[in-house]
């Protein structure tokens, strides 16, 4: 069975990505004053003002004692708090404590329990800005597609580090390892040659002794 390791280049690449999606999002808490700041419209309650699959971000630091008739607002159905609500305000109805009454701009009248009352308990913001149709890619992102996506991009992030590596093998072969076979066959060789040199000198001297002793023989021989 192959054990597939994970390099310490990935899971820092990994970590790198997490702790900034993490940085950018508290970043986008604490300037917009709430723990989401972002909502995908899901019904068309609101048209044409706000269409489905419309981002809207929503400000929380509006207090919600400065909200006014007209203005678009998000909150907690006020019913059960399970669900959350973007309607626009139509009436206030008292003071103290504040209380308020939504309508949808499409809707033929307000509905009791998703409309009224909305108090600052309900309350999550306002509307600040409309981003239209980009929530088109929440859909795409939901289970299983988004891990999918997540399953992509972390593999390519491995490939990228493999490839790197060898790259970093290639070029080390290519500028080092072949440079050091090089004098090693320069090496070779040369000691090839000294060795060629060393066996002739050896030839040479036996050959200049047998010359020399043949030219004593004949000394010997005149003495005797």
């Amino acid at each position: 069975m192959t054990k597939i390791t994970i390099s310490k280049g990935v899971i820092k690449d990994i970590v790198i990505v997490a702790v900034a999606i993490l940085v950018i999002w508290i970043g986008l808490q604490a300037a917009f004053g709430t723990q989401n700041p972002f909502y995908v419209v899901a019904s068309g309650s609101m048209i044409p003002v706000l269409q489905v699959h419309d981002i809207i971000i929503i400000q929380g630091h509006e207090p919600f004692e400065e909200v006014q008739v007209g203005d678009i607002i998000v909150f907690d159905r006020p019913s059960d708090h399970n669900r959350v609500i973007v309607h626009r305000v139509q009436a206030i109805l008292d003071e103290d404590p504040k209380t308020v009454r939504t309508q949808g701009d499409a809707n033929p009248t307000w509905i009791r329990g998703t409309d009224y009352p909305i108090t600052e308990e309900e309350y999550i913001g306002k509307v600040a800005y409309i981003i239209p149709q980009v929530g088109y890619i929440t859909q795409i992102l939901k289970p299983p597609m988004n891990y999918i996506i997540i399953a992509v991009v972390i593999g390519i992030m491995i490939i990228k580090q493999f490839t790197g590596k060898k790259k970093n093998v290639e070029d080390l072969v290519s500028k080092e390892t072949l440079e050091e076979l090089s004098d090693i066959g320069k090496m070779e060789v040369d000691s090839e040659y000294s060795e060629d040199i060393k066996k002739s000198e050896i030839i040479k001297e036996n050959e200049d002794a047998e010359k020399l002793s043949e030219e004593n023989k004949p000394d010997k021989e005149n003495k005797q």
